[in-house]
């Protein structure tokens, strides 16, 4: 990829380590997908290994808008209008009364992308809850504070209903997740309310239940081991691809129940996903469709011979209770697999490279390891989610009729997001909280949500990393970044934040590392 800071290792001998680019170039479709990125998003989304001379829109991705280059017009990222002509930033807190307002960082540019936060300092300051122009064109709210953040996430007059916004009709599909439309994956629990919502939560969370994950932890360990295992030796690695992707995508399989033989295409088109995902969402709609595809076929197959795993169980839990539609178990299980490894991915590269920037952080927990002591791994994990998460937004919301959040008023069908990583770092809330604290005790943060849309998949997400970080410092106790941290890349997005490559090198087993 353009954006690597370091060569990229030597191809590895070990089946799982093929991470997103490499796998999508087994892709059928590669020559259209091919086609359909060559285009001025994409190429946006692709930067060279130095920064440009003036910040660059980002592009939309999966689940996160349409692409689209950063609109500049009024109260848009960049925009030159004035803070008294900003919706949600009007009155005292312009400067009007002499004392001065710093200007507002831009939005959703690559600076952005690398470091958001100072620019959600800002906006919890002075416009916690603003409405902004996003990279796809959508007007949304952002919510930026902790406790309005707390409050809309519970708030039951927020639908997460896509049907519910108020945009045309032709412009609906600039949210949610590439394809799901076209592909009729819509009913799933990120794009529904009660009744049916807890319906759905009720089936899946008989079938998907943490004892589940627990019993799980075993197989996470083995193929944490195997990943290792196949770039140990050479002193080098990316851990994204090698190790932070293909970690969760056979896990995800392995736990849904998709045969091993077809687990190489679901790694194809996660990977089409994660490739794409900056960038125009065909590539990603063409992965989603194959995935939907496969989905139906394999949940036929499960009912004619039902075994021990995820896909089972919801089956299992439909025929002894509340009825599940085809189109609602395919839509399941694929928003299990969709929200089941990006997020990980993302906890672990992110988690991964915190530790790396706070050599002291990072040297109490490998001490704590040596000892024997996983309580810090615990309340580091949970530290990591809090202190730059997986998930940078939270998933849409669509007000139902006019209400006010911190007098603010948001019309019937104003699309409303909640910055998880500004809530989750408000000193209002959290004592010094842009420090890495392992030990951090009160520590309710928003990672993974709150409410009655709370990620189901959370238990296994916290197994994963806290076996993938552990591992990590315990096998390669010298670990080191081997690029300049303010040259690293992350991927393109609203929703998801991510690194695309974390390049790092450590002493191999019995040799030297490498230089």
């Amino acid at each position: 990829m353009p954006e690597e800071t370091a060569p990229r290792p030597p191809a590895p001998t070990c089946p799982l380590t093929q991470g997103p680019d490499q796998a999508a170039v087994r892709a059928p479709d590669q020559a259209a997908a091919e086609a359909l990125i060559q285009t001025a998003a994409q190429a946006a989304a692709h930067l060279p290994p130095t920064e440009p001379p003036a910040p660059e829109p980002l592009p939309g991705g999966a689940g996160r808008g349409a692409a689209g280059p950063c609109p500049r017009g009024p109260h848009g990222p960049g925009s030159d209008a004035s803070p008294a002509d900003v919706p949600g930033l009007a009155g005292p807190e312009t400067g009007a009364s002499g004392g001065g307002v710093p200007p507002m960082p831009p939005l959703f540019t690559w600076e952005f992308a690398s470091d958001p936060y100072p620019a959600y300092a800002w906006l919890r300051e002075h416009a916690p809850v603003r409405k902004t122009t996003l990279p796809s064109g959508v007007e949304a709210w952002l919510v930026t504070r902790y406790a309005d953040a707390r409050r809309v996430l519970a708030d039951p007059r927020l639908s997460k209903n896509p049907l519910r916004h108020s945009a045309a009709a032709h412009a609906k599909g600039r949210v949610g997740i590439p394809g799901e439309r076209s592909a009729d994956l819509m009913t799933h629990l990120l794009n529904i309310d009660p009744p049916d919502h807890t319906r759905l939560r009720r089936l899946v969370s008989a079938a998907f239940t943490p004892r589940r994950a627990a019993e799980f932890t075993p197989r996470v360990q083995e193929l944490t081991d195997q990943l290792i295992d196949a770039f140990a030796e050479r002193g080098s690695a990316d851990l994204i691809h090698e190790f932070a992707f293909p970690l969760p995508i056979y896990a995800i399989c392995d736990m849904l129940g998709v045969p091993p033989e077809d687990q190489d295409d679901f790694r194809d088109w996660a990977g089409m996903m994660i490739r794409h995902g900056g960038g125009p969402r065909g590539g990603v709609a063409r992965s989603v469709k194959k995935i939907r595809n496969y989905l139906a076929d394999l949940i036929h197959r499960k009912r004619e011979n039902l075994g021990d795993d995820l896909i089972s169980g919801l089956i299992r839990a439909s025929d002894h209770g509340e009825h599940l539609t085809e189109n609602e178990a395919a839509a399941m299980c694929f928003v299990l697999l969709f929200a089941g490894f990006e997020t990980t991915i993302n906890l672990i590269g992110n988690g991964t490279l915190a530790l790396l920037r706070n050599p002291g952080e990072r040297a109490r927990l490998q001490a704590a390891l040596t000892a024997g002591d996983t309580a810090l791994l615990d309340t580091g994990v949970e530290e990591l989610l809090r202190y730059d998460g997986p998930v940078e937004l939270a998933t849409w919301r669509f007000a139902t009729a006019p209400l006010t959040i911190d007098g603010q008023h948001i019309a019937e069908g104003d699309p409303v997001l909640v910055v998880l990583a500004a809530a989750d770092r408000d000193p209002r809330r959290f004592p010094d909280p842009d420090r890495l604290d392992l030990s951090r005790r009160d520590n309710q943060h928003l990672g993974y949500g709150h409410g009655i849309h709370y990620c189901v998949g959370a238990p296994l997400a916290r197994i994963e990393a806290r076996t993938a970080i552990g591992t990590l410092l315990t096998r390669l106790p010298d670990l080191r970044l081997d690029a300049d941290p303010d040259e690293l890349r992350w991927r393109g997005g609203l929703i998801m934040r991510g690194l695309r490559t974390l390049p790092v090198t450590f002493t191999p087993p019995g040799g030297p590392a490498s230089s």
